[in-house]
């Protein structure tokens, strides 16, 4: 190694972005929240974990990961910025702008990984009116493969 004057870095070139190995947990033992809703995951008589509610159009119903929980680690993601303005049939032509794309890590090693799919009528089970249907619990153990890249497409104006 050498340092480097104003002059030599100025003809240094390198590649943009993020590169992030970890690991993340998720209410392994349960949320700080304790409400007729949520609790301890030894309660069995609560839900125990985190909730995540998205609404897919305006006025409709609301889909949620519910009781997401558990621990799963990761080697090699990348975030950067990418120009798209060519390919996708044309439709990157017309595109023209920046996107954000996470080049997906190789391994995701899953521990202990449960949540629920559901439908629910309102985003908060402590508003007015909830009633929610589970559609599927999903539990996850083991390593994971994924491959390629996932492009983030922003609308709006900033």
């Amino acid at each position: 190694m050498a340092q480097l004057d104003d002059g030599d870095l100025a003809s240094v070139s390198g590649q943009g972005g993020i590169y992030l190995s970890g690991d993340i947990s998720i209410n392994e033992l349960g949320g700080p929240v304790q409400n007729s809703y949520f609790g301890s995951c030894a309660d069995t008589s609560k839900k125990c974990g985190a909730r995540l509610a998205y609404r897919l159009k305006e006025g409709g119903g609301w889909m949620v990961l519910d009781e997401i929980r558990g621990k799963f680690s990761f080697e090699g993601l990348t975030l950067r910025v990418r120009a798209v303005d060519d390919g996708f049939a044309g439709d990157g032509q017309l595109f023209n702008r920046d996107v954000l794309e996470i080049g997906l890590p190789n391994i995701v090693r899953y521990d202990s990984v449960e949540f629920k799919l559901a439908a629910s009528s309102t985003a908060r089970p402590t508003d007015p009116g909830f009633q929610q249907t589970d559609i599927i619990a999903v539990e996850m153990q083991g390593d994971v493969i994924l491959e390629g890249n996932l492009l983030v497409f922003p609308t709006g104006n900033p």
